[in-house]
């Protein structure tokens, strides 16, 4: 795919190579997890206390193993993705732990508001992969609550899931809880990645011990790895977005060399979705147009290294699905599809900056998901779709609603949208002048009620439930 807008030419991207190399060799970057700190002092890295020292041959040996293109399987085959394929996957939102409700109060998430999420997942046509924390269930114990979130991702839905990288011990569970799935950890092997993981950094220049330890586990397992960072330029990061990209560039290939030394040719996902911090309030901002040069920049300095990319979707500071919403929404998804990125997570439902899920935007956004699909698809220009006969046979002056090749094709040639109102006025103030939030808030209910749950075996459920319970009694 094309990228919207060139914000580096070449020289420029070797700049950013080049500052980053530099960062990497004489700053260095904190790994704190003394498992991890040994693993490099073997490997012959420089290693001083919890600092790294990477140097650039061994960035460049780390990239020459990690894959350019793999699969994530599903368990039901059909729902398998290729990262790094012909087009984007779509991921719903991550990490929220608020609902935003349609009068702009918000609440706590709760688990039933998770499987819902995992619901709509599973009967979307423009979701790839269902995602681990689209919300923060806050009626649930924090250190049991992924268990509970896997088992619905791994129950309610058959398209490929994200794990649980908030700790080791989450990614052993994802892992183990795989595993079952699979029929044991061999047949999990033997399947490649089934799940992804978004593994961040902790910026300037530092991996928490529990993402390293994460990586490590999920790595070892062959488990795909997002190595996700995000700089909030002005706080965590350089002010100027050419810093930023150079600190975020070196944080991830950090995380990338320790991928592949626990797993040579361990699938990993460079994960750049760093933005600005609004000066006047001192939060993140994530609907600015700095976020969507950051993501096309992103995008760019992934394909030097010949890495699948992951940026951020349907992102906006909004509260409510509302005009500013669409627009902040629209600008740095279709920054992302049309900047040739391979996987979209936030793809829908994000609203307040990260801190809330819409089940409404999350219905609006998929629907741009397709819309965006259908616009970056290859136009089939072909004899047999200009149909030359056809046109010398209305000649000048007809018509062509009647035409065989209308009649063939008028239900499946334009696509379709089901909440963007195409009427006229008289249509839709008969159809009771809704707005398209307002329509998204009738169609959730009418969503829902018609998920089927997807078949799965018995037995495998119940030794899920049984290693949930299990771990849950701490056993």
């Amino acid at each position: 795919m094309a990228d919207v807008g060139q914000y580096l030419d070449g020289e420029e991207i070797t700049r950013i190579h080049d500052a980053s190399m530099e960062i990497l060799s004489r700053v260095g970057v904190v790994f704190d997890e003394p498992e991890v700190l040994a693993r490099f002092d073997r490997e012959g890295f420089t290693v001083a206390g919890k600092v790294v020292f990477i140097g650039e041959a061994q960035v460049h040996r780390a990239l020459r193993t990690a894959p350019a293109q793999f699969t994530i399987t599903a368990r039901r085959q059909e729902n398998s993705v290729v990262v790094g394929g012909e087009k984007p996957l779509f991921a719903p939102g991550y990490g929220a732990p608020f609902i935003a409700c349609p009068d702009g109060s918000q609440r706590n998430a709760t688990l039933a508001d998770y499987d819902n999420f995992c619901r709509l997942v599973q009967s979307s046509t423009a979701m790839d992969v269902n995602g681990f924390m689209m919300v923060v269930p806050g009626d649930l114990p924090t250190t049991t609550a992924h268990l509970d979130m896997l088992f619905s991702s791994m129950r309610l839905c058959d398209k490929p899931f994200m794990g649980c990288p908030i700790s080791r011990q989450g990614a052993r569970d994802t892992t183990e809880m795989a595993a079952r799935l699979w029929g044991g950890r061999t047949e999990l092997i033997e399947a490649g990645p089934v799940s992804v993981s978004l593994i961040s950094s902790q910026s300037p220049l530092q991996f928490h011990s529990d993402m390293a330890g994460a990586l490590v586990e999920l790595a070892q397992a062959g488990q795909a790895c997002v190595i996700d960072s995000l700089v909030m330029a002005g706080t965590s990061g350089p002010v100027t977005l050419a810093g930023v990209l150079a600190l975020q560039n070196a944080e991830i290939l950090a995380g990338v060399v320790l991928a592949q030394l626990i797993h040579p040719g361990a699938p990993v996902i460079y994960g750049g979705l760093s933005s600005a911090m609004d000066m006047r309030s001192g939060g993140l901002s994530v609907g600015c147009p700095e976020l969507s040069q950051a993501v096309s920049a992103s995008a760019q300095m992934a394909r030097l290294y010949g890495l699948p990319c992951r940026s951020g979707g349907s992102l906006t500071d909004a509260h409510v699905a509302d005009a500013q919403s669409a627009v902040e929404a629209a600008l740095s998804l279709s920054t992302a599809v049309h900047s040739g990125v391979d996987f979209i997570l936030d793809a829908a439902g994000i609203v307040s900056a990260y801190m809330a899920m819409s089940f409404e935007k999350f219905l609006i956004d998929e629907e741009m998901c397709g819309l965006l699909r259908k616009l970056t698809a290859p136009i089939d220009i072909s004899a047999d779709t200009i149909d030359l006969d056809a046109i010398a046979d209305v000649g000048i002056g007809g018509q062509y609603l009647t035409q065989p090749k209308t009649l063939q094709r008028c239900r499946t040639e334009f696509y379709q949208t089901e909440l963007f109102g195409r009427q006229n006025h008289a249509g839709w103030a008969a159809d009771g002048a809704r707005r398209i939030d307002q329509k998204a808030t009738q169609m959730l209910d009418a969503r829902l009620a018609a998920y089927e749950a997807p078949a799965i075996d018995p037995a495998i459920e119940a030794s899920l439930r049984e290693y949930v319970d299990a771990r849950k009694a701490g056993r």
